[in-house]
């Protein structure tokens, strides 16, 4: 973290953010519209990505451009997307809406979810080692990614589908928990139910349930939607993390993401339908679970919606003004869909983008013509904050927003640090050249606009 010190509770890899997905062209002054371009710095997930798409206005369009610090954390993002645009001739909506959920925050999934997942890689090992000038759907754009990076992708890919030989998930997580615990393991019950009750339901995460949180700071899993067995290993939630061992280089495979604040964060405890969040008897109905649910299914829908498909290219012509001698221009859009099997083929998404950038792009893109003055928004995580500095104005449009995650939900931190990392963000913010634009301080997120010279 940039304000000094490591949350070893929250891990050394951001499987999930530890704040509620965001649309981001809803954040700053006024809603801007038109063409978009958002850069997305170490989200960890693509919560704010398919919120924001779920925001859209038919005549929006909209670029995403995506910074990670681990090729890891860029195949999971692939992952996840490639289950979010699944046809629904490939798999219902119910369905992908429990798939995702289960990939996304369990240790552990269902033998039908893994095959899933090994299907979805291995298209996605094809599409980063065939694609050369052109990526095979508009949506999940890797060309711009270096061959090494391409080589790395295809082989966390791999791992995926033929996974090497290690030591079960839940030994893995185990570990972790003890790690982290000490002396208070045996005593670990105790432990999650104060962080439950004295942290996050004192933050306003009331609808995370006990059982459901303490069954994840035990076991790892988090979403248990259906009759089953969760005992086949998530292995996208697998990392490599290097130690040194009397002075060598030593790298293990484990599990080294967040064992403290959930992947509820991200889906399970902020929704508009209001009758999720409902009390009765002092204790809330539902359960984030219930309301991530609930949420990933709207936004999948509204993908449904805004996918470009022939079945809605007659739609897509009447939102554009276009009459039917435009076919052709329209249909020269579409994804390459029709020429490729049907298992290979995902949505693609009128007027959306989503380009992934190689992990050491953030210093580089000022030195770059093409994203002089580009994005219009700019988002970054509490881990990554470090990383801004005064060339990011050479990025940023004359009115674009700047927002940075706090450490709110970062459960190891008391208040004081919680409060230091958000000052932290202010001076670092505003040696880059941003000035605070909240117009009621969030303790979520803090919102920057340009400074005016």
């Amino acid at each position: 973290m940039c304000a000094g010190r490591t949350v070893e509770g929250a891990g050394c890899v951001t499987w999930w953010g530890f704040s509620p997905a965001l649309d981001l062209l809803n954040v700053g002054p006024r809603r801007p519209q038109g063409k978009q371009n958002i850069l997305l710095v170490g989200s960890g997930d693509p919560r704010h990505i398919l919120k924001t798409i779920a925001g859209l206005k038919d005549t929006d369009t909209l670029h995403v451009w995506v910074v990670e610090n681990s090729l890891e954390i860029v195949a999971r993002q692939l992952l996840l997307l490639s289950l979010a645009l699944s046809p629904q001739h490939s798999m219902g909506l119910h369905e992908k809406t429990e798939v995702f959920l289960e990939v996304f925050g369990n240790s552990e999934i269902r033998c039908q979810s893994e095959q899933i997942l090994k299907r979805t890689a291995s298209q996605l090992s094809s599409a980063v080692t065939d694609t050369l000038n052109s990526s095979p759907n508009p949506c999940l754009d890797t060309t711009m990614l270096k061959f090494k990076d391409r080589d790395e992708l295809d082989r966390i890919f791999k791992q995926w589908i033929h996974p090497p030989p290690c030591q079960p998930m839940s030994k893995l997580w185990d570990s972790r928990v003890r790690h982290h615990l000490g002396t208070r393991y045996d005593s670990r019950l105790g432990c999650f139910d104060w962080d439950l009750n004295m942290k996050l339901h004192q933050m306003g995460c009331g609808v995370i349930s006990k059982q459901q949180y303490v069954r994840w700071r035990e076991t790892g899993v988090a979403f248990e939607m259906r009759e089953g067995l969760y005992q086949t290993t998530n292995h996208s939630l697998l990392s490599t993390r290097i130690f040194n061992r009397r002075g060598d280089r030593l790298g293990i495979r484990g599990y080294w993401g967040d064992i403290v604040s959930s992947p509820y964060l991200s889906f399970g405890i902020e929704t508009d339908n209001k009758a999720l969040l409902q009390i009765q008897n002092g204790k809330h109905t539902k359960t984030a679970q219930d309301v991530s649910y609930h949420n990933v299914q709207e936004l999948f829908q509204a993908l449904a919606c805004r996918s470009d498909v022939p079945s809605n290219q007659q739609g897509t012509q009447e939102r554009q003004g276009q009459d039917p001698s435009a076919n052709h221009r329209t249909s020269s859009r579409l994804p390459e869909a029709s020429q490729r099997s049907p298992d290979n083929e995902l949505l693609c998404l009128d007027g959306v983008n989503v380009t992934f950038l190689p992990v050491d792009a953030l210093s580089k893109l000022p030195n770059k013509q093409r994203f002089s003055r580009l994005f219009n928004t700019i988002y970054c995580s509490a881990s990554l904050v470090h990383q801004l500095g005064p060339s990011l104005r050479q990025v940023t449009a004359p009115d674009a927003v700047l927002v940075v995650e706090l450490a709110k939900y970062l459960l190891e931190l008391s208040k004081d640090q919680v409060k230091g990392f958000a000052e932290k963000v202010d001076d670092i913010t505003r040696e880059a050249g941003f000035e605070s634009a909240n117009a009621e301080k969030s303790d979520v997120y803090s919102t920057y606009t340009l400074q005016k010279e």
